[in-house]
């Protein structure tokens, strides 16, 4: 069994990866860190390939797709993505828009190339890590949330689509809430709630990816959150969730 995994150089993606090759599972790992790369392609215990990319370029996705055509790929991870903070009209729009073609654009492209190819052959699965973000409005990370909530109500149609071809490929979005990773860093704030851990996160991911979940949510407080969100008002959540960004930058 073979694996892309795109955002393989840090966090849950790096993780992802250590817990497949753990299995068995060969893996195509793409970053923007050759160093970090080549240092996975050196440590991990089973056949890895690399490919260095910056997935904000339509180009550099497309790169990464060739390199894998003829490999037979069994799993594609979609976990390249970041955030940035901020009030919308403050952030910085190429930044804001190199974010939205990495976490929407890249995961689109993929999704849909790998897809193809997974139907022909009638099994594949697609591991897509999205966020709790994707249920939700989130002022002051509007950008973040509103790619997170693309990337879930993508995935949920590709699966309904998938149903009624009777089609054995799964698709799993992967939903957490706080992780331990750069995230915060790179968007510039702190945590505001204890997160879960990097390798948690990832082994839950693969688990419901193998057994074919649709939505993986790993904590029963951010399942909790998710459902009463249904029944909350717009304006009241968005409140909410203002309040809940804003204490990430205390001490910062």
């Amino acid at each position: 069994m073979k694996a892309l995994i795109t955002g393989a150089t840090s966090g849950i993606g790096q993780k992802i990866a250590e817990n497949l090759s753990r299995r068995g599972w060969e893996l195509i790992l793409s970053g923007r860190n050759r160093d970090v790369l080549a240092k996975m392609q050196r440590e991990l215990n089973t056949h890895t390939e690399i490919i260095p990319a910056e997935l904000s370029d339509k180009n550099e996705v497309m790169k990464v797709y060739e390199f894998c055509k003829g490999k037979s790929v069994d799993m594609l991870v979609n976990s390249a993505g970041y955030g940035i903070f901020g009030k919308f009209d403050e952030t910085d729009l190429d930044d804001e828009l190199d974010m939205i073609n990495v976490n929407i654009t890249a995961l689109h492209i993929l999704t849909k190339l790998f897809l193809r190819d997974f139907k022909r052959r009638n099994s594949g699965i697609i591991l897509n890590v999205a966020s709790s973000a994707g249920f939700l409005t989130g002022p002051l990370l509007s950008s973040y949330y509103a790619s997170k909530n693309y990337v879930v109500r993508l995935s949920l149609a590709i699966a309904e689509e998938l149903r009624r071809d009777r089609s054995k490929v799964s698709v799993t979005i992967f939903c957490p809430g706080p992780v331990d990773t750069n995230f915060n860093n790179r968007a510039g704030v702190s945590f505001s709630v204890k997160p879960i851990t990097a390798e948690y996160a990832a082994n839950y991911a693969v688990e419901k990816a193998l057994d074919g979940k649709l939505i993986a949510i790993p904590t029963i407080s951010m399942k909790a959150s998710i459902f009463a969100s249904r029944f909350a008002p717009n304006k009241m959540l968005s409140a909410i969730t203002y309040h809940i960004q804003k204490k990430k930058t205390e001490g910062k």
